[in-house]
């Protein structure tokens, strides 16, 4: 649109709109007479808490060992997964619209009903979307209802959020080439992150410390901040200046740009940026071409690898010059996703990088970079603006059927998002002006669970760990029988722990044989050889970020 192309130049302003800092006042006519108030939110994390998660890969050793339990989702055996419009909202200031440009739902499960709206005017709104909207209402009147607080953020267009410490903070990326860190209770500024040189198109927390981010830009660079490393020689009145710990400019240039001096901005931008699960490797992608690059962030003199869609051919060069508008992954990190300006949706493995794309979704079209896909958290669909004004759902186990087609919005759809913690829940916004809540319906959900919600690697338990589970459940089922009951549920019992299999003579030898003297025992070459070795193989052999991968592939 005309609006957008006008932020999208560097230094690009607007005028101020002034606005009220507090809450909306119970007074106004078009309000309720009890607006929703904010919800206390929780302090920054400890730093020690903030670590205690593992990595990406021990997560998946634990596992192939242990199984894991995944969060039961609706399982839609033949049918297309369909949504319902709950409600739309304005995006407006003082009764001025604005194109809204990202939105962003709270991560916490206690806020997760909180969603974050950004726009051209550079506004931060909050909105409730647990609040009933009718329809028989106007739009500006369901805004009045579900808009906790607003505030302006930036004198120019915000183009992305992020959460972060717990939903205390927000960041926040603007064209005026800096972002902003917000407390969010207090509306106030406490942080400015500068160093780019073009407009700030994406950020991306660190997945465990969030005082760790990576930004992308206009100016064809990204670069790594940490919130702890503040500028004290430098402030911008009461504001705090933060200076980026490393950035690698010019990291996404075309073969034609790399033999000129001076290339336009637009061909090197920074369109999308990740940081992976792994703690330690970023994904970016540009608007040059539809090529993904992996960097490892302890040495960015090169990038690890690059995935693109098509194969290394010569005659198929031309076939790669689209540009990526968004990155995604879910919460697991195992897949990532790239939205191509081909109109096609990439899905990759990150573990399987080197085989390319393992799926493409097709039906949207996307024909502006404002245009973005998000996968689900777990992974099971992705989610996608179109610049023909609908928004489109694909069901990843399920490629060759139609998306579901979510329609209401009057202009490209561009900013998408899933709720973290409501399942089925999402949000889009549109060049409409508005942003449209949706919810899954479950009526057309199975109440059994989905074939691949439950992995699980079966294993025996030795006898001997398995009389000590039995003797201490039944000590448990003698001090307290109400815990009992719940003790007995959570540990396996002699009747629930399968037999030994094998052939006769092998159970014969496993009776004569201490299985937990066998484990004791076991040396790294017969390790080597478990079904679980690729994944915990020996201390000389451990490979912790997808550079190791590729090292030793």
């Amino acid at each position: 649109s005309s609006h957008k192309s006008h932020f999208e130049s560097r230094g690009s302003s607007i005028k101020l709109q002034k606005t009220s800092t507090s809450f909306l006042s119970p007074s106004s006519s078009s309000f309720p007479q009890s607006p929703p108030s904010f919800p206390p939110l929780m302090e920054a994390p400890s730093s020690s808490s903030r670590c205690r998660s593992g990595s990406f890969f021990q997560d998946i050793r634990s596992r192939e060992l242990n199984g894991f339990r995944v969060r039961k989702r609706p399982y839609y055996e033949d049918s297309k997964l369909q949504f319902a419009e709950m409600g739309e909202v304005a995006v407006e200031h003082n009764g001025d619209e604005t194109p809204p440009l990202a939105i962003s739902f709270c991560k916490t499960a206690k806020n997760a009903h909180i969603l974050a709206v950004s726009d051209e005017e550079g506004y931060l709104s909050l909105f409730d979307s647990r609040r009933k909207l009718s329809s028989a209402t106007t739009r500006l009147e369901n805004t009045g209802k579900a808009r906790i607080t607003e505030w302006v953020a930036h004198q120019n267009a915000i183009f992305d959020i992020r959460w972060i410490k717990d939903d205390a903070r927000i960041l926040t990326a603007s064209g005026d080439q800096s972002i902003q860190l917000w407390d969010v209770q207090g509306k106030k500024c406490i942080g400015v992150l500068l160093g780019h040189t073009g407009s700030v198109k994406s950020l991306s927390s660190h997945p465990t410390n969030s005082d760790l981010l990576v930004s992308g830009s206009r100016d064809g660079s990204f670069a790594l901040w940490d919130l702890r490393c503040q500028n004290t020689s430098t402030r911008r009145s009461t504001e705090t200046c933060i200076s980026s710990t490393a950035m690698v400019k010019r990291a996404h240039l075309s073969a034609q740009a790399k033999r000129v001096r001076r290339t336009k901005t637009a061909s090197t931008s920074i369109t999308s940026v990740l940081y992976l699960k792994d703690e330690v490797s970023i994904a970016t992608a540009g608007a040059v071409d539809s090529i993904v690059k992996f960097w490892d962030t302890r040495n960015l003199k090169s990038q690890v690898t690059q995935v693109s869609p098509q194969p290394k051919s010569s005659t198929e060069k031309v076939n790669i010059m689209h540009g990526i508008s968004s990155l995604s992954q879910d919460s697991n990190g195992m897949f990532l996703t790239a939205s191509c300006m081909d109109n096609r949706i990439y899905l990759y493995n990150v573990l399987q990088l080197q085989k390319g794309p393992v799926q493409s979704f097709t039906g949207c079209q996307i024909e502006s970079f404002f245009v973005k896909s998000v996968i689900s958290p777990d992974a099971s669909s992705i989610l996608s603006g179109s610049s023909d004004g609908n928004a489109y759902v694909w069901q990843v186990e399920r490629p060759q059927m139609d998306p579901t087609v979510l329609k209401g919005h009057d202009g490209e759809v561009t900013a998408v998002d899933w709720c973290p913690s409501e399942e089925g829940k999402i949000a889009t916004c549109a060049d409409d002006f508005t942003v449209r809540v949706w919810n899954a319906e479950t009526s057309y959900s199975s109440s059994s669970r989905s074939p691949t919600s439950i992995r699980r690697r079966i294993m025996n338990l030795p006898s001997r760990e398995q009389r000590q589970l039995n003797l201490g459940s039944e000590e448990k089922d003698s001090s307290d029988p109400e815990e009992a009951m719940n003790h007995h549920i959570t540990l396996p019992t002699s009747e629930s722990i399968m037999p030994p299999m094998g052939t006769p003579e092998a159970q014969k030898k496993r009776l004569h044989h201490d299985p937990i003297e066998s484990v004791e025992t076991t040396t790294p070459e017969s390790a080597m050889k478990s079904p679980s070795s690729v994944l915990n193989p020996p201390s000389s052999l451990k490979r912790k970020t997808i550079r190791d991968y590729f090292l030793t592939a």
